[in-house]
């Protein structure tokens, strides 16, 4: 279907469009080129009620593969792209000792050879599952580690202690819940992970104020 009013997109309401007219937003071409700018669409959210980021992206996915009967012209568009190309930011990088780096090199490669592990007897019975649980009973073949039997788990699997606790990134992670958790926090070592419980509001609050202190939010919303 072609999305030729605001209401044909799905999950936007009268309400909506009125709240769009608001901030200057009353056609479909507008809402494309508002939603593929990352600054805007903060503004947009902001402004709607009952609509979150998962029905922005929604709402963006659907104008990329549809014909928009009043679409704006083809240079508009490439202007958009050019000016969302230019505002893209590189991602913040922890400063890493030569220790700390190395033992994430070698996490990664632990990582890659380690097996997985899965519950005895995960294949005979589907109601186990595969989630890991050590097995028991003195006639279990696996817990006696004998041959042809799936690996449980061991300290020799681990990671160096170096790496421990560290995202992929090399940053140490730190959960907050509002705008004062990122007081304290060292933009040089320490990266915040917003909680899932945040709402949106209070999210984009929060990466705001962490792109003025220069903190990187791993889970960022857009």
């Amino acid at each position: 279907m072609t999305v030729k009013a605001l209401t044909d997109l799905q999950g936007l309401k009268d309400k909506n469009v009125e709240e769009l007219a608001g901030i200057g937003i009353t056609s479909v071409p507008e809402l494309a080129e508002a939603i593929n700018d990352d600054a805007k669409v903060k503004e947009v959210i902001k402004a709607l009620s009952g609509v979150g980021p998962k029905t922005v992206a929604a709402w963006k996915a659907a104008l990329a593969e549809e014909d928009v009967a009043d679409a704006a012209p083809a240079e508009a568009a490439a202007e958009v792209v050019e000016a969302s190309e230019q505002q893209y930011v590189v991602k913040a990088k922890p400063e890493l000792d030569d220790e700390t780096a190395d033992a994430l090199a070698k996490r990664a490669m632990i990582s890659g050879r380690r097996p997985a592990f899965k519950r005895q007897e995960w294949f005979r019975y589907s109601k186990l599952g595969e989630k890991w649980r050590k097995p028991k009973g003195i006639h279990s073949k696996m817990k006696r580690q004998l041959k042809r039997r799936p690996p449980m788990v061991d300290v020799g699997f681990r990671g160096p202690v170096a790496a421990r606790d560290l995202h992929p990134s090399g940053f140490e992670e730190v959960l907050v819940y509002n705008v004062d958790g990122l007081e304290g926090i060292d933009p040089k070592k320490q990266a915040v992970r917003i909680g899932g419980t945040v709402g949106t509001k209070k999210r984009m609050a929060i990466e705001d104020r962490a792109d003025e202190l220069g903190i990187r939010v791993l889970n960022r919303m857009v």
